[in-house]
């Protein structure tokens, strides 16, 4: 018998509905896995049924992405993003839980966890650091009045932009593609069948609000983001792909800010490490999750 996918729930956030997949086995500890910038909660599917049977895991779109609404005023700041996941794990009453996240649900969570250490008991990042050491010196050249300078200038552009249509399916398939060289024919069809939503004109658009590509203008410092790292208490698992733009914390430097936590990297993966070397994903992440 072909088990079911996962059943769709909503919950509220500063006024917004919020989409998440539940996959059910209630009774089961609770796993919340958190996607990142311009995806869904649908992309990880293949991890989730690998994860059901013994854990009731969760999968929430972000606010601005997938089935959730998009904000208002385009504004996606990183404080209403921590905010949408503690009232997520508040509301459905989920501490402790554990949070498997990628790249910017991987940045959330691990903010998340520096706030409440005590309700989360197991953390896996893949590329959630955010910009390198390098990077951040990099953008700190501008100063903050640069900094939001060029927020302001990006907003604009970023309103002067129509959504993006697709005349046909195939259309955004294509990109998808593009986009993701790592990925085969069948994920990059499921992840797409997900992230586009028909127009009237019979066109297609992605889900997610144009505005997340525009990040907030003011932050908390960095050394701030670092004592988050450092409160962390849970055994924490750093995933990275060789192939990634992103930097390894365990050669930059940033492992330092971790009381308990170790990074694995992968060979012939990029950003989505989940994706581009599944098999040997899951079987980290299962090895992982046993130490509990």
């Amino acid at each position: 018998m072909q088990r079911l996918g996962p059943t769709s729930h909503n919950f509220h956030s500063q006024r917004l509905r919020l989409h998440y997949a539940d996959w059910g086995n209630p009774d089961a500890p609770p796993l919340i896995l958190l996607h990142g910038g311009r995806d869904h909660a649908r992309s990880w599917d293949w991890t989730a049924e690998k994860l059901r049977k013994n854990w009731h895991v969760i999968a929430p779109d972000l606010r601005g992405h997938g089935d959730s609404e998009w904000v208002s005023d385009g504004n996606y700041d990183m404080t209403p993003f921590v905010y949408d996941l503690a009232q997520l794990i508040h509301q459905r009453d989920l501490a402790p839980v554990t949070i498997v996240a990628h790249s910017l649900g991987g940045n959330i969570a691990l903010r998340y966890t520096g706030l409440y250490p005590e309700t989360v008991r197991q953390l896996v990042a893949i590329e959630g650091l955010g910009p390198s050491p390098a990077m951040q010196a990099e953008r700190d050249k501008d100063g903050a009045i640069g900094r939001l300078k060029n927020w302001i200038e990006s907003k604009r552009n970023a309103a002067g932009r129509q959504h993006k249509r697709y005349p046909t399916f195939e259309d955004a398939l294509k990109r998808m593609a593009e986009a993701n060289e790592h990925l085969n024919e069948e994920y990059v069809h499921h992840l797409t069948v997900h992230a586009v939503s028909q127009n009237e004109d019979g066109s297609y658009s992605w889900k997610f609000d144009p505005h997340v590509n525009v990040w907030g203008g003011v932050d908390i410092a960095q050394k701030d983001i670092e004592a988050l790292w450092s409160a962390i208490t849970c055994p924490t698992l750093l995933v990275y792909g060789e192939d990634s733009w992103a930097s390894n914390p365990a050669k930059d430097g940033r492992i330092v800010h971790f009381n308990d936590a170790r990074v694995e990297s992968f060979s012939g993966a990029g950003h989505w490490v989940h994706h581009d070397r599944f098999d040997d994903f899951v079987t980290l992440l299962d090895d992982f999750l046993k130490q509990d």
